[in-house]
């Protein structure tokens, strides 16, 4: 599926919570018409103890937003 925006390009959030935040695309899913745009959207997610994380706890990361509520700047 073709997408407008790649990974790289500079985008603003259009709808949804986070409007007007802008950002870079880190990742496109286009066969769940979703991105993931740094800075936009961070979510706490609850990890265990492993070998990469010895310590386990909550870790925030940025969530992916639909990609129609993104818009491609310049």
């Amino acid at each position: 599926m073709k997408t407008h925006v790649k990974k790289g390009d500079e985008v603003e959030v259009i709808a949804g919570n986070h409007k007007g935040k802008r950002g870079t695309v880190m990742l496109v899913n286009a066969s769940k018409e979703q991105v993931i745009v740094e800075g936009v959207r961070k979510i706490k997610k609850a990890v265990r103890r492993s070998e990469q994380n010895p310590d386990g706890g909550i870790l925030e990361e940025d969530g992916p937003i639909h990609i129609s509520n993104v818009k491609k700047l310049g």
